[in-house]
């Protein structure tokens, strides 16, 4: 499908047809996972298949695949985009950093961002690089950019929800000079499209709600510039970061579902935030769809889907262990996205500010009585 024949097609329509390549007799719709390191080449390098480091046809499929999802629209389309695949949401996000910043450059992140960010923070202040952090409500990182090279956005944040206006920052990195980069895991491409709203980079981790089944490992880049994509381009060959071709095809496969699934998954969260506001133990509920959100007036204006995540508060970490045991049809893992449903006490890890009886709730698939069913039964028995 060609990104002039998506234009203007429904999501699930160029969600199952994404990157497919054209039709070929007796050969499959999507082709199967290409194994192999090297390729055969005769004489001098002239393009095409060299080593598999560089390129694999699996990774070309779903980079197309993704491309069109990420920048669909008349204004920026992905003949306008290059998207490159990682081995891990990680290895996507260092690349963008680490292939933009230089010693003496100044980086302006969230305070309340994904928690390996911290670590981030550590190794980029070890190679000289200045890092800033402002909360992502309230636009708060606008006052952090003057002198900045690079503005890293996550919005909706993880695991709080806040959400940041990514124009409205783009705009005002764009006029100072600065580059923007948003990671769009918890929204998806069906959710928010960064690039569409002025941002250079799109980033995600395509092993949450991407990809939908708590299977593999996959990260991301779709960027804007060709300029700025070699150079990441020029970092995962130096790094190696590569996805397998198993996970390539994998990923690929899964995208012609992600429309159904974000659906379902967008309705049971919804759902799920409607039934917790009248319990009197949940306190901070935090979903963007909820009108009463404190993000929902921005949420609403750049995303069309508000994602699968709700967060809350339990009075205790006691109370909310009680709580974790106690659901029947939720999984107690540390990812968010997939088709079954998981929950955490996130504050075990550590690594973000959050109370010691906050979880991090990640509504899936399953029919949403029984979810939410679930969820209250088993609020009611942690009580005791």
């Amino acid at each position: 499908m060609t990104d002039s024949a998506a234009i203007g097609l429904g999501d699930g329509t160029r969600a199952v047809r994404a990157g497919l390549p054209e039709p070929v007799k007796h050969e499959p719709t999507l082709p199967g996972p290409v194994f192999a390191a090297h390729f055969h080449l005769p004489g001098d390098p002239t393009g095409g298949y060299a080593y598999a480091r560089d390129e694999n046809p699996t990774w070309t499929h779903l980079e197309r695949a993704i491309g069109e999802l990420e920048a669909p629209g008349s204004a920026v389309t992905g003949d306008d985009v290059e998207t490159l695949v990682f081995a891990s949401g990680m290895a996507a996000i260092s690349a963008v950093l680490f292939s933009q910043l230089r010693a003496g450059d100044t980086v302006v992140l969230p305070d309340d961002g994904y928690q390996v960010l911290p670590l981030v923070r550590e190794q980029l202040t070890a190679y000289g690089i200045e890092v800033r952090t402002a909360p992502t409500a309230g636009d708060a990182q606008l006052d952090a950019l003057d002198g900045a090279k690079l503005l890293w956005l996550e919005t909706p944040s993880n695991p709080g929800l806040d959400v940041c206006d990514v124009r409205r920052l783009s705009d005002a990195a764009r006029a100072r000079g600065a580059l923007v980069a948003v990671d769009n895991t918890l929204a998806t491409p069906l959710g928010q499209r960064p690039l569409e709203l002025g941002a250079d980079f799109a980033v995600a981790s395509g092993t949450k709600m991407l990809t939908g089944h708590g299977d593999l490992l996959l990260g991301y880049v779709a960027c804007r510039d060709a300029d700025l994509a070699a150079s990441v381009r020029r970092w995962r060959k130096i790094v190696g970061a590569i996805p397998g071709p198993m996970e390539a095809w994998l990923a690929h496969r899964s995208l012609a579902t992600l429309q159904l699934r974000a659906d379902r998954q967008n309705a049971n969260a919804l759902a799920l935030a409607e039934a917790l506001r009248d319990r009197s133990e949940v306190a901070g509920l935090r979903y963007p769809g909820l009108p009463d959100d404190p993000s929902y007036t921005v949420a609403s204006r750049q995303m069309r889907r508000f994602g699968c995540v709700v967060s809350f508060t339990l009075p205790t970490r006691a109370r909310a262990e009680r709580f974790l045991e106690a659901l029947r049809l939720v999984d107690d893992a540390t990812s968010f996205g997939g088709v079954r449903s998981t929950a955490e006490r996130r504050g075990r890890w550590g690594g973000d500010d959050v109370p010691e009886g906050f979880i991090r709730f990640s509504a899936g698939a399953e029919d949403p009585d029984d979810l939410v069913a679930d969820v209250l039964r088993a609020l009611d028995e942690s009580a005791g």
